[in-house]
């Protein structure tokens, strides 16, 4: 392809069939004892294990490789306030004026309501911005395509990642969010796609009882 660079696949690791289910099945039995978690502990959590799940993260493949992601990682006490306090303002509308019966039908197996306590209690709270424009190294600036896309994939790395390194997380997406440019100081250019809050569980942490789709379910053959 013209002006394009490319190099030989070096990482790539074949594994004997065997080797490859039973790599399949462990994976899958980690990731299914994954659940979301939303009451935390004030543990604190090394930075460094948070910078290795975001390297993970920053590993996804994007349009176009423009990588259209920015992670704003929020561990200030004073900020979370500020973030919850607005957070709460937007749910309490969600839940009480905007949100139509079915929605919260849908909610109340979960038992969430307009109470935020999670986003001051967990150690960090994971802001996931996505970038309608970059810039190149040279200088110019550059449309990302695929933005929602792109956002998407390398929000599910994350989630992996944090579950890999032994935590809990939640995906948490108060509607709109547009007050988390204002907090944070983000161009609006950049859109809030959710807040990952990411911590230890609380010592009585509860998760609701709850049900995946079978195989046959979610998937088609062809």
């Amino acid at each position: 392809m013209a002006g394009a660079n490319f190099e030989p696949l070096t990482s790539y690791i074949e594994y004997p069939s065997d080797e490859m289910k039973q790599r399949a099945s462990f994976f899958r039995q980690e990731m299914q004892r994954r659940r979301t978690v939303r009451q935390f502990s004030d543990r604190p959590v090394p930075r460094e294990v948070i910078e290795e799940c975001l390297l993970v993260a920053g590993s996804a493949p994007s349009g176009a490789n423009l990588q259209p992601w920015h992670f704003v990682v929020v561990r200030d006490p004073r900020v979370k306030r500020e973030i919850r306090i607005a957070a709460e303002q937007e749910e309490s509308e969600f839940y009480n004026r905007r949100a139509p019966q079915e929605w919260l039908d849908a909610l109340s197996v979960i038992g969430t309501d307009e109470h935020k306590p999670f986003l001051e209690a967990a150690p960090y709270l994971i802001v996931v911005f996505g970038k309608n424009h970059d810039f190149l190294p040279d200088g110019r600036r550059v449309k990302s395509y695929y933005v929602h896309e792109s956002v998407g994939i390398a929000t599910g790395f994350l989630i992996a990642a944090v579950h890999n390194a032994g935590l809990v997380s939640l995906t948490h997406t108060p509607s709109p969010m547009g007050f988390l440019n204002t907090i944070l100081g983000i161009s609006p250019d950049e859109k809030p796609y959710l807040i990952l809050v990411v911590g230890y569980p609380a010592e009585n942490a509860q998760v609701p009882v709850i049900e995946k789709k079978e195989l046959e379910e979610i998937a088609t053959f062809i």
